[in-house]
This record gives structure tokens, C-alpha cells and sequence, in this order.
């Protein structure tokens, strides 16, 4: 069911969760009960959070903190909130980012259009917030994804426009789209379930779009540890393997293996070999649940990957990846390659 924008502001569940020191947690929780336009209420997940307590919390008027006793993760953690949640909006907001007073009125607005699915904010960089964190998140087709346009002017991303992946920083879901995808694929515990929601979505007919005048300043830290490289790199090849046509997965099978040798090199060169040889063994160890969930989202998609192909890029970034010399000659072999591709599924 569309949102009725002539009616009575829209109710909101906005979905935040704390793990370990939340410094700005608490900025985060008044800027959101106080926006402006909605009915909002917030569920907060204990994912294991030491600061601050979070016992003050739950004594504040539309707010309902929920202790699973563990760390749910990010993908376990919203799910759970989901259940609880009350609106027939969810927001998801990191405990690091802060929103404007319109932001969750304007998130609201983009997905009550019944062809929207997802919309993601204009996420500032809170140092700095006439620059950009993402205004989108492009998706390479060998499944990497980062944060777009970073450090880019705002002024220049004033227009709403369709993207490939919204991110979850400041993600806006109307609920019968979230019951529809089943939420979050739980099994990542965190990192590419955003681009994964993302694409589902496209896959069954939502679009996802931008939504710049949803302002949301982000206390953004490009952290890199191993336990974030083993994550990303496992979850994007479950990604890939649950989610495109079998033709498509063959066809790109070629640079698909090129790049899994170029990333034991970095991952070598890095010191994070063992943490990528550890995403093999789950991978392996849970290979009779990716054929299920393969089978799962291929049985309800309603678009084929042709038409979900023009979202995707065939280009790296050399703004946000540390690219090797020669990656202009690559980036125009794989865009060629991409394109042969895209002929023949």
C-alpha cells in the first residue's frame, strides 16, 4: 500500500543499535525523536554497548531498548528491531550519524511512492558537512561497493535520482517492502547487506532512490581490520552467488576468478591472508544454505539481471580503492568485457 501524504504524518520506526563505545549515541537518539513531520518511534538494540548506559534510555518517551544478551550484528540486530518496530516506515540509522529535523520526514517521502523500495539519505561528513560521505553507493559487478561521490560537494547532488545500493547509514524502508525481501540476509552479520537488500529490491520491481534533502551528518571512519576484510569479502561472494542468473555468474566467471587471485595478493601483501582463507571456509561450511537462499531469491524475483544490469558499474574508483598502476587499462578492459556481457544474458 502507497503512503497517503495528505493524510496524518506517517508513523516512523527509526532503528538504531549500540556496540561497545557509542560516543554519539546519545546525539543520535534526541535528533531523532525530535523530527519534524512524522510520528517516530526508535528501537534500540544492546548489541553489547559499554558506554553510554543505556538504562536512562528506556525511560524516554517512544523509545524501547532491546537486550538480545549477545552481538546480534548489524544484520541481526535491525531484524530483530524490525520486529518490534511500529511504523509503517523503518528508518536505520548508524549510532554514529545524526539527522536533520526533515531527514526522516523526507526518507518517508521517497518510498511512499509505490515503485520505490528503498531511499537512502544525503549522508554530510559531520567534520565537513558541505561535503559528502554518499549520496548513493555505486556496485561494481564483481560485487565490491563503496561509499559514492565521497568528499563531493553536496550542491552538486541536489536532484533525486535512482541508485544502485542505498546505505545503510541512513536507510528508509516501508514495511510490507521490508516483510517482502524478509529483511536483512542475517547470515552476513554485518557489511554488503545493504547492497544486498538493495538489489533484491531491484530485483522484484522496487527502484531505490536518493533522497538529498534528507540530511544526515556521519561520524564516517573508513576502519580497516581483518575481521571487516573477512566479511565483506565472504558476504560479496555470497552475494554474487545468490543473486545472479546462472548465465550471468557464468559469463563472468573469468574475471571473477581474476579478481579472487588479484585479492590473495593484497590480502597476502596486507597481512589479512588468513582472515580471506577463513571467508573460503565459511563459505564451504555453509554451502548447503547458499544453495537454499539461492534457490530462495531466484524463485520470487520478477527482473532479470538485463534489466538490473544498467545499475551496475564496470569501473573501480580510484577515489575510495587503492587501485594498482595500469588500472585505467583495466578499468576499460572490464568495462569492454561488461558490456560483451550484458549482450548475451
Amino acid at each position: 500500500m502507497p503512503l497517503d501524504n495528505a493524510s496524518a504524518p506517517v508513523r516512523v520506526t527509526a532503528v538504531v543499535l549500540a556496540y561497545r563505545d557509542q560516543p554519539f549515541l546519545e546525539d543520535c537518539v534526541k535528533r531523532i525523536l525530535a523530527s519534524r513531520d512524522v510520528v517516530v518511534d526508535l528501537v534500540l538494540v544492546d548489541n553489547g554497548c559499554t558506554y553510554p548506559d543505556l538504562t536512562p534510555m528506556t525511560t524516554l518517551p517512544g523509545v524501547q531498548v532491546l537486550r538480545p544478551g549477545t552481538n546480534t550484528g548489524f544484520t541481526g540486530g535491525c531484524n530483530l528491531a524490525a520486529r518490534h518496530a511500529t511504523g509503517d516506515v523503518l528508518v536505520f540509522v548508524n549510532s554514529d550519524a545524526l539527522v536533520e529535523p526533515d531527514a526522516l520526514a523526507e526518507l518517508a517521502a521517497a518510498v511512499a511512492d509505490e515503485e520505490v523500495g528503498l531511499a537512502c539519505a544525503s549522508l554530510r561528513l559531520e567534520q565537513e558537512p558541505d561535503l559528502l560521505n554518499s549520496a548513493g553507493n555505486p556496485v561494481h559487478v564483481l560485487g565490491l561497493s563503496w561509499a559514492g561521490y565521497f568528499r563531493e560537494p553536496a550542491a552538486c547532488h541536489t536532484e533525486d535520482r535512482d541508485v544502485a545500493s542505498a546505505s545503510g547509514a541512513a536507510l528508509a524502508v516501508r514495511r510490507e517492502v521490508w516483510n517482502a525481501l524478509g529483511g536483512f540476509t542475517e547470515e552476513f552479520f554485518a557489511y554488503c547487506e545493504d547492497t544486498d537488500l538493495s538489489l533484491r529490491a531491484w530485483q522484484r520491481g522496487w527502484r531505490v532512490r536518493y533522497a538529498p534533502r534528507a540530511v544526515v551528518a556521519h561520524h564516517y571512519e573508513a576502519n580497516r581490520n581483518t575481521a571487516k576484510f573477512h566479511l565483506l569479502e565472504r558476504n560479496r561472494l555470497a552475494m554474487l552467488y545468490t543473486l545472479y542468473e546462472r548465465r550471468t555468474l557464468r559469463l563472468l566467471l573469468p574475471p571473477l576468478l581474476a579478481l579472487e587471485v588479484a585479492m590473495l595478493v593484497v590480502a597476502t601483501a596486507g597481512g589479512w591472508l588468513p582472515a580471506k582463507l577463513r571467508g573460503y571456509r565459511w563459505l564451504w561450511a555453509n554451502r548447503t544454505w547458499l544453495r537454499e537462499r539461492r534457490a530462495e531469491v531466484q524463485a520470487v524475483r520478477t527482473v532479470p539481471d538485463r534489466a538490473v544490469a544498467p545499475l551496475l558499474t564496470a569501473r573501480f574508483d580510484a577515489s575510495v580503492i587503492d587501485l594498482p598502476k595500469g588500472a585505467g587499462l583495466l578499468n576499460a578492459v572490464m568495462e569492454r568485457y561488461w558490456n560483451w556481457v550484458r549482450e548475451r544474458i
